[in-house]
């Protein structure tokens, strides 16, 4: 692991604590969290490896009806959500960040309807064309799911990627940024305007 400077990793601490305010203070949250729990990562900057990517120790789960981190944040804490930002760093260093929630039944079209109103992307990835030996390989979905998301969304990085699962995979949506603050405040304004939607 390649750690970065002291002001690097304190403004990254920052901001993940600052975010993960923003997530527990979010009642409406709550309801999209998905069963594999979510986790919020940030990479360092010219991140290629999962211990340089920041996330939450243990997941962000719920108790009391409230989100709540289960750990601090840490390097290394991401396995999966990790590969997934380092594989879109690929295309566009600048996207740093990212947070996972659950992809309900018709949430992907409603999401998709707001985003199209806002101007920003969504597309759906089907995890039943990721080739077989991929799935059993451990490690190489998420680096699959970065490349079919940029492909569909016509060579750039999307501001949301969805699926709809597969064989043990829970349908999830990421929405990843620049830093976690403000992927942490767009995914509250998306839990807040999907819970008055039902």
């Amino acid at each position: 692991m390649t750690r970065p400077d002291l002001a690097t990793e304190i403004d990254m601490v920052g901001r993940m604590m600052i975010a993960i305010e923003k997530i527990e203070g979010c009642s409406e949250f709550a309801g999209l969290v998905p069963e594999i729990r979510t986790n919020m990562v940030f990479a360092q900057p010219n991140a290629r490896a999962s211990d340089e990517v920041m996330a939450v120790d243990g997941r962000i789960t719920i108790i009391d009806g409230m989100p709540r981190a289960a750990g601090r944040v840490r390097f290394g804490a991401s396995g999966h959500m990790a590969r997934f930002i380092i594989e879109l760093m690929k295309t566009n260093p600048s996207i740093r960040a990212g947070i996972n929630f659950a992809n309900l039944p018709g949430f992907s079209d409603w999401l998709s309807d707001r985003c199209v109103k806002e101007g920003r992307t969504v597309v759906l990835v089907d995890r039943r064309s990721e080739p077989a030996h991929l799935r059993i390989t451990e490690g190489s979905s998420m680096q699959w799911k970065a490349a079919e998301a940029i492909r569909a969304a016509g060579g750039k990085v999307p501001d949301i990627i969805c699926d709809a699962g597969g064989m043990g995979k829970e349908p999830v949506c990421i929405l990843v940024g620049t830093e976690p603050v403000s992927v942490a405040q767009d995914a509250c304004a998306i839990a807040r305007a999907y819970a008055r939607s039902l």
